[in-house]
């Protein structure tokens, strides 16, 4: 009976060493299923990723092309924008000369009719002034230049001649053509004959 005890008692340790066994090897499978899973899951996670870094680039490259053709748009209104202000800058201009335009015309059908020289004359003073008073409105002024210092920077000097005295040496003698400014910036350097 003794033998009968110890050969259960084997068996017994037997199957409880064999069920140890069977708990190792499922949990082995079971970790090895972890781990499938786990790297499976990892792939698709990285799967994932890619497809979510693709899409985010195709959106910041659809974004960079949208401000490419914006500012290719604002590049061409800002020219188009300077071409028609420096258009309306000469039509400002021309619009205010018109009105002595007309003064030119009314005086020379008047001249032609009448055969005054004096009227003429007359009328031609009046258009030379509302013609100066329409450009000084604009900005234009002429330069001051007859007994001035010569200056370089302000007067082209066609000729020197001699001073007629001993002051006038160095200083404009005769202006040929008026200079003028325009807002302040020299438009034209007056053309003067100097004194030596």
């Amino acid at each position: 009976m003794s033998e009968h005890k110890e050969h259960q008692e084997d068996v017994k340790d037997q199957d409880a060493a064999a069920a140890q066994e069977a708990a190792a090897a499922q949990e082995t499978n079971e970790t090895a299923d972890e781990k499938t899973a786990q790297s499976t899951n990892e792939e698709l996670s990285t799967e994932d990723q890619l497809s979510a870094k693709d899409k985010q680039l195709e959106e910041l490259k659809d974004k960079h092309l949208r401000l490419m053709a914006e500012f290719e748009n604002f590049k061409r209104r800002s020219i188009r924008e300077k071409m028609d202000m420096m258009k309306n800058a000469a039509k400002d201009t021309m619009t205010a000369l018109l009105p002595v335009l007309d003064d030119f015309d009314r005086a020379r059908k008047a001249a032609d009719e009448n055969d005054k020289g004096d009227l003429f004359a007359e009328g031609i003073g009046l258009v030379y002034k509302k013609l100066y008073n329409t450009l000084e409105q604009k900005g234009l002024k002429p330069m001051d230049t007859n007994g001035e210092d010569f200056d370089p920077e302000l007067h082209e000097a066609l000729t020197e001649v001699p001073a007629p005295s001993e002051e006038q040496k160095g200083k404009i003698i005769d202006t040929v053509e008026k200079g003028y400014w325009l807002n302040d910036k020299i438009i034209r350097h007056a053309k003067v004959v100097v004194g030596k």
